[in-house]
């Protein structure tokens, strides 16, 4: 991985994630927080997921001291969602091809567990991640009867070009 494709990724993953931000500013409170069963329980709590994993892995890879939100509001995920991600995205920036493979060294969340990864490998988890939750979300929108946004990665490459042809 090129740092180049990690930005990209990382900026794919903010994109994709501000999508399904927007579509459920559209939702009422209870759809927002309508338990289905599926993944962190509801919509909110899935998206809420989602961004504690973006600063979890932000604060390993990068910060140790960057405060985490396991549970969030639509307004707080709002504004606090654009600041990780302009901290991962600056973060990119700064990098060095070589610098995506320093080793990594965590522990699990209960703090039980050591391990350790090669910065790449995160980068690529942490994108990952997101986007199976993301697809959650989508069809809890769906259940919902909700036409979800498109989140695909395809769909952010088609909004680059355009953007670049206009």
């Amino acid at each position: 991985m090129t740092v180049a494709e990690a930005l990209r990724h990382l900026r794919y993953s903010g994109w994709a994630s501000r999508k399904l931000l927007d579509a459920a500013r559209n939702l009422n409170p209870e759809d927002l927080e309508r338990p289905v069963g599926v993944s962190h329980g509801s919509i909110l709590g899935t998206l809420s997921h989602i961004h504690f994993a973006d600063r979890i892995w932000y604060a390993r890879v990068v910060d140790p001291n960057e405060p985490l939100i396991k549970e969030a509001d639509l307004p707080t995920l709002e504004r606090e969602w654009a600041a990780i991600q302009r901290k991962w995205e600056a973060w990119a920036e700064g990098l060095r091809d070589a610098d995506l493979e320093r080793v990594v060294a965590y522990k699990s969340l209960d703090g039980k567990s050591a391990f350790e990864s090669v910065t790449s490998e995160i980068v690529l988890h942490l994108v990952n991640h997101a986007t199976l939750h993301r697809g959650q979300a989508v069809g809890m929108l769906r259940q919902l009867g909700i036409t979800p946004p498109g989140t695909d990665l395809i769909y952010y490459y088609r909004e680059l070009s355009a953007a670049a042809a206009s």
